[in-house]
Protein backbone atom coordinates (compact mmCIF):
# COMPACT_ATOMS: atom_id res chain seq x y z
CA UNK A 1 0.00 0.00 0.00
CA UNK A 2 1.53 3.97 -1.26
CA UNK A 3 0.14 6.60 1.11
CA UNK A 4 0.81 9.90 -0.83
CA UNK A 5 0.63 12.96 2.51
CA UNK A 6 0.46 16.15 0.81
CA UNK A 7 0.46 19.51 2.83
CA UNK A 8 -2.06 22.38 1.79
CA UNK A 9 -0.62 25.22 -0.04
CA UNK A 10 -0.06 28.38 2.00
CA UNK A 11 -2.75 30.75 3.50
CA UNK A 12 -2.70 34.19 5.36
CA UNK A 13 -2.54 32.30 8.58
CA UNK A 14 0.69 30.56 7.27
CA UNK A 15 2.16 34.23 6.03
CA UNK A 16 0.95 35.98 9.48
CA UNK A 17 1.96 32.78 11.82
CA UNK A 18 -1.47 32.81 13.40
CA UNK A 19 -2.76 29.57 14.98
CA UNK A 20 -5.42 28.00 12.22
CA UNK A 21 -6.77 24.77 12.67
CA UNK A 22 -10.56 24.43 12.94
CA UNK A 23 -11.08 27.90 10.96
CA UNK A 24 -12.13 27.22 6.95
CA UNK A 25 -10.02 29.62 4.94
CA UNK A 26 -9.09 29.77 1.62
CA UNK A 27 -5.27 29.28 -0.16
CA UNK A 28 -3.81 32.85 -0.23
CA UNK A 29 -2.80 34.75 -3.61
CA UNK A 30 0.70 33.54 -2.72
CA UNK A 31 0.20 30.17 -1.56
CA UNK A 32 -1.99 29.71 -4.80
CA UNK A 33 1.32 30.51 -7.05
CA UNK A 34 3.64 28.27 -5.03
CA UNK A 35 2.41 25.64 -5.74
CA UNK A 36 1.85 26.31 -9.60
CA UNK A 37 5.61 26.89 -9.24
CA UNK A 38 5.85 23.64 -7.68
CA UNK A 39 3.86 21.83 -10.00
CA UNK A 40 6.17 22.32 -12.71
CA UNK A 41 9.26 22.11 -10.55
CA UNK A 42 8.60 19.29 -8.00
CA UNK A 43 7.25 15.83 -9.54
CA UNK A 44 4.18 15.05 -7.47
CA UNK A 45 3.70 11.20 -7.08
CA UNK A 46 1.47 9.42 -10.25
CA UNK A 47 -2.28 8.95 -8.65
CA UNK A 48 -3.31 6.70 -11.15
CA UNK A 49 -5.72 4.42 -9.50
CA UNK A 50 -5.42 5.81 -6.07
CA UNK A 51 -8.06 6.56 -3.50
CA UNK A 52 -7.93 10.32 -3.26
CA UNK A 53 -8.95 12.00 0.23
CA UNK A 54 -8.47 15.61 1.48
CA UNK A 55 -9.86 16.64 4.82
CA UNK A 56 -12.72 18.14 3.16
CA UNK A 57 -11.56 22.34 4.32
CA UNK A 58 -10.98 24.54 1.95
CA UNK A 59 -7.70 25.34 2.16
CA UNK A 60 -7.12 21.26 1.10
CA UNK A 61 -9.96 21.10 -1.28
CA UNK A 62 -7.61 24.16 -3.41
CA UNK A 63 -4.63 22.12 -3.09
CA UNK A 64 -6.09 19.07 -4.55
CA UNK A 65 -7.34 21.03 -7.80
CA UNK A 66 -4.43 23.19 -7.60
CA UNK A 67 -2.17 19.98 -8.23
CA UNK A 68 -4.09 17.23 -9.33
CA UNK A 69 -7.07 18.84 -11.40
CA UNK A 70 -10.82 18.14 -10.61
CA UNK A 71 -10.62 15.35 -9.70
CA UNK A 72 -13.13 12.86 -8.14
CA UNK A 73 -11.92 12.59 -4.51
CA UNK A 74 -13.72 11.93 -0.82
CA UNK A 75 -13.49 14.32 2.46
CA UNK A 76 -12.58 13.19 6.00
CA UNK A 77 -13.27 15.03 8.87
CA UNK A 78 -10.79 12.42 10.78
CA UNK A 79 -8.03 14.97 9.02
CA UNK A 80 -8.47 18.00 10.52
CA UNK A 81 -6.22 19.91 11.74
CA UNK A 82 -6.21 20.55 15.48
CA UNK A 83 -8.94 22.73 16.44
CA UNK A 84 -7.24 25.28 18.65
CA UNK A 85 -10.24 26.94 20.16
CA UNK A 86 -9.37 30.46 21.76
CA UNK A 87 -6.37 30.58 20.19
CA UNK A 88 -7.86 30.37 16.53
CA UNK A 89 -6.37 33.41 14.06
CA UNK A 90 -4.38 34.43 16.52
CA UNK A 91 -0.54 34.80 16.94
CA UNK A 92 1.85 34.10 19.69
CA UNK A 93 2.53 38.42 19.52
CA UNK A 94 -1.21 38.19 20.25
CA UNK A 95 -1.02 36.75 23.40
CA UNK A 96 2.15 36.33 24.87
CA UNK A 97 0.78 37.34 27.73
CA UNK A 98 -2.61 35.62 28.06
CA UNK A 99 -2.71 34.01 30.98
CA UNK A 100 -4.63 30.88 28.85
CA UNK A 101 -1.75 30.71 26.70
CA UNK A 102 1.23 30.79 28.50
CA UNK A 103 -0.24 27.87 30.36
CA UNK A 104 -0.80 25.85 27.42
CA UNK A 105 2.32 26.79 25.86
CA UNK A 106 4.14 26.43 29.08
CA UNK A 107 2.92 23.21 29.96
CA UNK A 108 2.16 19.86 28.46
CA UNK A 109 0.84 21.66 25.06
CA UNK A 110 0.27 17.59 23.55
CA UNK A 111 -2.06 16.93 26.62
CA UNK A 112 -3.11 20.59 27.71
CA UNK A 113 -6.54 20.88 25.76
CA UNK A 114 -6.71 24.58 24.42
CA UNK A 115 -9.63 26.68 25.28
CA UNK A 116 -13.16 26.38 23.85
CA UNK A 117 -10.74 23.46 21.16
CA UNK A 118 -9.01 20.21 21.60
CA UNK A 119 -4.93 19.17 22.84
CA UNK A 120 -2.47 17.63 20.07
CA UNK A 121 -2.75 14.60 21.91
CA UNK A 122 -7.04 14.23 21.23
CA UNK A 123 -5.92 15.00 17.63
CA UNK A 124 -3.59 12.90 17.10
CA UNK A 125 -5.95 10.21 18.52
CA UNK A 126 -8.58 11.18 15.95
CA UNK A 127 -5.97 11.25 13.00
CA UNK A 128 -4.52 7.50 13.50
CA UNK A 129 -8.21 6.32 14.23
CA UNK A 130 -8.75 7.70 10.38
CA UNK A 131 -5.34 6.05 9.39
CA UNK A 132 -5.71 2.63 10.45
CA UNK A 133 -9.11 2.80 8.75
CA UNK A 134 -7.65 3.73 5.58
CA UNK A 135 -5.22 1.33 6.16
CA UNK A 136 -7.47 -1.52 6.82
CA UNK A 137 -9.05 -0.48 3.60
CA UNK A 138 -5.65 -1.64 1.70
CA UNK A 139 -5.78 0.70 -1.36
CA UNK A 140 -3.21 3.41 -2.44
CA UNK A 141 -3.81 6.76 -1.67
CA UNK A 142 -3.54 10.36 -1.52
CA UNK A 143 -4.57 12.34 1.16
CA UNK A 144 -4.27 16.31 1.03
CA UNK A 145 -4.29 17.78 4.39
CA UNK A 146 -2.75 19.89 7.55
CA UNK A 147 0.56 19.70 8.63
CA UNK A 148 -0.26 18.80 11.89
CA UNK A 149 -2.06 15.99 10.43
CA UNK A 150 0.64 14.94 8.82
CA UNK A 151 3.35 15.47 11.25
CA UNK A 152 1.06 13.12 13.50
CA UNK A 153 1.03 10.46 10.70
CA UNK A 154 4.47 10.01 10.28
CA UNK A 155 5.19 10.04 14.09
CA UNK A 156 3.39 6.95 14.55
CA UNK A 157 4.25 5.48 11.38
CA UNK A 158 7.87 5.99 12.13
CA UNK A 159 8.21 6.06 15.51
CA UNK A 160 12.08 4.46 15.44
CA UNK A 161 13.06 7.61 14.37
CA UNK A 162 12.94 9.39 17.66
CA UNK A 163 11.38 12.80 15.56
CA UNK A 164 8.88 14.68 17.42
CA UNK A 165 5.43 16.16 15.63
CA UNK A 166 7.14 19.40 14.67
CA UNK A 167 10.54 17.62 12.91
CA UNK A 168 7.77 15.89 10.91
CA UNK A 169 6.09 18.71 9.28
CA UNK A 170 6.52 19.47 5.84
CA UNK A 171 6.27 23.06 4.03
CA UNK A 172 3.48 23.77 2.27
CA UNK A 173 2.84 21.68 -0.91
CA UNK A 174 5.29 18.93 0.51
CA UNK A 175 4.88 15.86 2.16
CA UNK A 176 5.47 12.15 2.03
CA UNK A 177 5.42 9.22 -0.44
CA UNK A 178 4.87 6.04 2.32
CA UNK A 179 5.44 2.74 1.43
CA UNK A 180 3.52 1.47 4.54
CA UNK A 181 4.12 -2.39 3.98
CA UNK A 182 7.74 -1.89 3.51
CA UNK A 183 8.00 1.10 5.87
CA UNK A 184 9.66 3.31 3.77
CA UNK A 185 9.20 6.96 2.85
CA UNK A 186 10.44 9.83 0.54
CA UNK A 187 10.05 13.36 0.96
CA UNK A 188 8.04 15.12 -1.78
Amino acid sequence: MKLILIRHGKTEANEKHLYCGATDIPLSESGKTELLVKKQSIPYPDITGFRVLTSGMIRCEETLSILFGNIPHEMDASFREMDFGAFEMRSYEEMKNDPDYIAWISGDNEANLTPGGESGNLMTARVICGLNRLIADGSDMLLVTHGGVIASIMAYLFAGEGKNRYEWQPKPGGGYEIDVKEKQYTVI
